[in-house]
């Protein structure tokens, strides 16, 4: 898929999610695991999925070709932390990774 805008990323993400055209998001391996990692649940990811906002330029990965997009925000715990995705169509978002930004962590 082409890169889009980032702010349309995050539309398109929220359509995912809501299931609109029949969007889905579809958490890989390496995604699962790593928020094992980071003792985050699906539900904080999913949160940060549907209220955070992407602020970088999407980067191209070199190895697949496809634009991966970073979106950051708080957990409901307060942990910040950000979510690489790309999109496999148009309608369906891959979740890569999640880490936390421990710099950015509110006291809640």
């Amino acid at each position: 898929m082409s890169m889009v805008k980032s702010d349309i990323a995050q539309d398109m993400l929220r359509d995912c999610l809501s299931g609109a055209d029949e969007g889905v998001v579809i958490p890989g391996t390496h995604f699962r695991s790593e928020l094992r990692t980071e003792g985050l649940s699906i539900v904080d990811a999913w949160h940060v999925l549907r209220t955070g906002c992407i602020f970088n330029n999407p980067e191209l990965d070199i190895k697949t070709a496809e634009w991966k997009y970073t979106i950051e925000g708080h957990t409901p715990d307060g942990i910040w932390i950000a979510i690489v995705f790309c999109f496999k169509q148009v309608n369906r978002a891959f979740p890569i990774t999640v880490f936390s930004v421990a710099a950015r962590r509110r006291t809640v």
